[in-house]
């Protein structure tokens, strides 16, 4: 990647420069290839994608191809939009002028203003600024997005001064064109008004503007990009025919294949910190449940799975939890502060909004409702995988015994211990942390099993003002 040590200032010095001028593309691809290599991480932070995604990007990248990103929300295509841009050299030189509308490649200037200005003076006067990688990717959201915001429109302020209409000076250029030598993304593509999407056919194929029916010619140099959701792209209708042809390659994203992986992606993208005055211990089945939620959100009949379930739901899930661990904590004096199934009790507020009901099989259930049967056989899953691996008989065998627990988010954990006096060795077995060393683990770990016993209808359960009282039938 071209990193010039003392950059040069005008047009004569930047001839005598090491630098070169290349289109974005070719950019893009050289920087890609020194990074593959050298074997660089491609694209940090992007989880799940390693045999599928990643290796259509890279290709399409080496064609030197316009992209789509199609998939439903919460797929990271945003992200791996926005990645793109570290495949820029760190900055390159534009001729300088305030009244240029874009940044001109030195060499080769596309604007009138700065091709007379070049003609006109001798090249130690020509200024040459440089532009950061970071400034040279724009995105804009489709809905709301109008001809002039991406493509142009005639200054009436400039036709007022003077100037002809017809004249490439009347023009205010939109988005795309002040992104020459740059990247630019469209958000939701199927939502773009029609007059927009065909006023991006030139630009894709041409790579010229054409503004009220002026066709004042520009090699716009740009790597366009678009993401959108399958269920809209592929209505009839919502994206015309001959803009669909003119994209390069369609990348396919997906959700996490593995629980693993969305946990993985649920931790990093939460960022909360589990350290401080009052730490958080999450118990990994915890973390199981979470994500399986989600997972099996996806999957439920009640759930519109055109629109996809985000993992922003895990995401905002996993720090609600979290939070009422640590509330829980400071109420009580507790430390380390340790997430239970009763804390999740408070995840309608961050999942509500995020869950769209299919009108045709919700049968009349609330989301609320949804979300209840959803976290209800998440913890069937997740405890009977338990039970299966480690085998908590023993544990079944103690509750069998006429033991009555009551649990609730606010109650102390020594509470749980006074109630459960001996603690199997199986316990800590089962689990990755100590369940009999700590009151606070002991109490998730006693709500992980009563939930699971509720949900394979081994134990009863009232539940009474926030609190639930499980015992033997």
């Amino acid at each position: 990647m071209h990193k010039p040590t003392a950059k040069p200032t005008n047009l004569r010095d930047l001839r005598a420069s090491d630098w070169a001028s290349k289109t974005v593309k070719q950019e893009i691809h050289d920087n890609f290839l020194r990074l593959l290599r050298d074997g660089e991480e491609l694209f940090p932070g992007i989880v799940g994608y390693d045999d599928t995604v990643i290796p259509e990007v890279n290709i399409a990248l080496l064609a030197g191809h316009d992209l789509l990103f199609l998939g439903e929300k919460g797929q990271a295509k945003s992200r791996l939009m926005r990645l793109l841009a570290r495949f820029l050299d760190s900055e390159i030189p534009y001729i300088a002028l305030p009244e240029a509308p874009l940044h001109d490649d030195p060499y080769k200037p596309i604007s009138r203003v700065c091709r007379q200005f070049v003609a006109a003076h001798p090249e130690e006067e020509v200024p040459i600024g440089w532009w950061r990688r970071e400034d040279r990717y724009a995105e804009r959201l489709a809905p709301g997005t109008k001809f002039a915001d991406i493509i142009g429109e005639i200054d009436p302020a400039k036709l007022a001064g003077g100037i002809s209409m017809s004249a490439e000076e009347a023009l205010h250029f939109g988005l795309i064109p002040r992104m020459h030598r740059g990247i630019f993304a469209i958000n939701e593509l199927p939502e773009l008004d029609e007059l927009v999407q065909v006023g991006l056919f030139n630009i894709l194929e041409e790579r010229d503007v054409q503004i009220r029916g002026y066709p004042i010619r520009f090699d716009i140099d740009v790597l366009l990009l678009f993401s959108a959701n399958p269920a809209t792209f592929n209505r009839s209708g919502k994206v015309i025919p001959q803009l669909k042809d003119r994209i390069g390659s369609v990348i396919h994203t997906h959700y996490p294949r593995q629980r693993e992986l969305g946990i993985q992606i649920m931790e990093q993208e939460a960022g909360i910190s589990l350290d401080g005055e009052y730490p958080v211990v999450v118990p990994y089945f915890m973390r199981e449940i979470i994500e399986q939620t989600t997972m099996l959100a996806r999957k439920s009949k009640y759930v519109d799975q055109q629109s996809g379930v985000s993992a922003r739901l895990s995401i905002a899930n996993y720090r609600t939890m979290v939070a009422s661990a640590r509330h829980r904590a400071v109420r009580l004096s507790e430390k380390p502060a340790v997430p239970r199934i009763s804390d999740l009790g408070h995840l309608y507020s961050s999942s509500l909004g995020k869950l769209e009901l299919d009108m045709m099989g919700s049968h009349q259930l609330s989301e609320r409702q949804v979300l209840d049967a959803v976290l209800a056989e998440a913890v069937r899953t997740v405890f009977g995988e338990y039970v299966e691996r480690h085998g908590l008989e023993q544990i079944a065998e103690i509750f069998s015994q006429g033991v009555k627990i009551e649990v609730g988010d606010m109650l102390p954990s020594e509470d749980y211990a006074k109630r459960l006096k001996r603690v199997p060795p199986v316990w800590d077995k089962a689990f990755e942390v100590n369940a009999s060393g700590d009151p606070a683990v002991r109490a998730s770990c006693v709500e992980f099993v009563l939930a699971g016993l509720y949900a394979l209808d081994k134990v009863s359960r009232a539940q009474h003002h926030g609190r639930i009282v499980y015992e033997v039938k």
